[in-house]
């Protein structure tokens, strides 16, 4: 999880970084760390089919689930799966709407929850409909599908199937996680504390149970109802209600997870689901953290190098002595925070923040080149700090375009139980360091932050093993600095019908960043069904 005196930050837009497509969020990254960053502008979808295969006629359209579709279910939970949707023109040529789930799936009569999805109808008569998730946990699906459906999927794939973009329970547009305003969110960003030390333990603590209060003041009971369990049986009601009788899946990243999770809940309904950039389901929160730490580490010295290589690196000397020099950075930055050309201070855990966010994707690396340069030379962090506010969704104008920032600790706080044990996030600060020289410092002491949680965690990190779901596809990245690739292995061993293929590259994910062997693998899957060879590598 995250450092209680940092940020768990999701980049999503930025539009002075280069790249073809658009990238996913990551998953659970455990610092001020970054996700996916979205950077090229997305047309609409053409219209196309509605959901129930009807033509596009009119601005409303009203559609429920048959009973073929949506099969067996419980009978306290029918009247959600047979519920009437209204399906209206929106984001120019998509079609939105709300769908209601239950808050309490162990009572739901208890109170209801709203989804917001979205629809980039297929270009011709579609096979069915893929749900996408941007990972996060967190990330908006809304936000991808009705901005950068382009970016994130193929013609091919858009041709034959509708997108289904959604934001899961407690995320953005549906019913969400509120905790704190856009100045207090300035100042949690900022805030920074050596924990290590006695007073900065302390102190890490009362942050950490200021900000649990926050959340439990401003969101109430919902607060304990986010958990990839209960979004997964969320998707399920979505399945139902765009008319397919299986669900196809595109997960990304911590979408991985919630995708692995439907196919062991629902493994009768499972269609064909792609899992790019997994998360491995039998971690703890302390083995993610330490995995995430290795791998960056890893990332960061394919930066060096890459960056020596060429003729505008702001680094010098050896591999090992450049990235000496960003430790030293760093070091330097926590000792005496920088002020950026808007008057902010830029603490460690906002540095820390921006230097990250580029490392997700190797198209973005000389603009990690470029702040850094802007800092060594010049002593302004002000590009770095742009970095950090693209990683945490703040605007120009100081305001946050979603609550990422806030839903990624909540869901979390119910996913994984924490150690926070003072001896053992000691011993366990120790191993990151040796994992991660450069970044293992501030990836510690993570437990803090869910220790005063108003609720406890639902989850037990476990193996999942999807018995008798069709054969679903799991994506490994070689240089993925946010799910390393071992994650990848472990996924696709664990559950019964998966097939593995490898991408021998850097970078998060795979799909949509410019492998036309990934790419027409994943489409060859959705679009006729087929599947490459075990452990084919790309």
């Amino acid at each position: 999880m995250t450092n209680p005196a940092m940020s768990a930050d999701l980049p999503r837009q930025e539009h002075d970084m280069t790249t073809a497509t658009a990238r996913r969020r990551f998953p659970r990254l455990a610092a001020a760390a970054a996700s996916v960053v979205l950077l090229a502008a997305a047309t609409a979808c053409t219209a196309g089919t509605e959901p129930n295969g009807e033509e596009t006629g009119s601005s409303d359209t009203a559609t429920t689930a048959a009973a073929d579709v949506i099969g067996t279910v419980p009978e306290d939970l029918m009247e959600f799966y047979s519920q009437e949707v209204t399906w209206t023109d929106c984001e120019g040529s998509l079609r939105c709407a709300t769908v209601d789930a239950p808050l309490d799936y162990a009572d739901p009569g208890a109170g209801t929850v709203e989804l917001a999805v979205v629809m980039a109808e297929a270009d011709k008569e579609a096979q069915g409909t893929v749900l996408l998730n941007p990972g996060g946990p967190g990330g908006s699906g809304y936000s991808v599908v009705s901005e950068y459906v382009e970016n994130v999927t193929s013609d091919r794939l858009r041709e034959n199937f509708n997108i289904l973009g959604f934001d899961p329970r407690g995320v953005g547009r549906s019913t969400p996680v509120e905790c704190l305003s856009d100045e207090e969110l300035d100042e949690a960003r900022a805030e920074y504390v050596d924990p290590s030390t006695p007073e900065g333990l302390a102190e890490a603590r009362l942050s950490a149970k200021e900000f649990a209060d926050a959340c439990a003041a401003e969101s109430g009971e919902l607060l304990g109802f986010v958990d990839t369990t209960s979004a997964a049986r969320d998707m399920d009601i979505l399945r139902a209600v765009v008319g397919d009788r299986k669900l196809n899946y595109l997960g990304f990243s911590y979408g991985t997870f919630l995708g692995a999770t439907y196919a062991e809940l629902f493994p009768n309904n499972v269609g064909r689901l792609v899992l790019d950039g997994a998360l491995d389901p039998a971690a703890s929160n302390e083995d993610v953290t330490l995995g995430q730490a290795a791998a960056f580490e890893k990332a960061i010295r394919a930066y060096v190098e890459d960056c020596l290589s060429g003729s505008n690196c702001p680094l010098e000397g050896s591999v090992d002595e450049a990235v000496e020099t960003i430790q030293a950075l760093f070091a330097s930055v926590e000792e005496s925070p920088l002020t950026a050309a808007d008057g902010r201070t830029v603490t460690v855990s906002t540095f820390v923040s921006g230097f990250i966010t580029p490392l997700y994707d190797d198209a973005n690396w000389p603009a990690l080149s470029q702040a850094l340069e802007q800092v060594l030379t010049e002593g302004d962090p002000t590009y770095m700090l742009r970095l950090a506010d693209i990683s945490a969704d703040r605007t120009d104008d100081g305001t946050y375009a979603s609550n990422s920032f806030v839903v990624f600790n909540a869901i979390n706080c119910l996913d994984y139980p924490m150690v926070a044990d003072d001896a053992q996030m000691a011993a366990d600060a120790k191993e990151l360091e040796a994992a991660s020289p450069t970044l293992g410092k501030y990836l510690a002491y993570g437990g803090i932050t869910c220790e005063a949680w108003p609720y406890a965690p639902v989850n037990e990190p476990h193996p999942i093993k999807a018995s008798g779901a069709d054969e679903v596809l799991v994506i490994g990245t070689t240089g993925d600095p946010a799910t390393p690739y071992e994650w990848a292995e472990a996924l696709a061993a664990q559950m019964e019908s998966a097939v593995l293929v490898t991408l021998e590259g850097e970078g998060h994910t795979a799909y949509g960043r410019g492998s036309d062997c990934i790419d027409n693998i994943v489409d060859d899957y959705f679009v006729d069904g087929t599947l490459p060879a075990e452990n084919t590598v790309c």
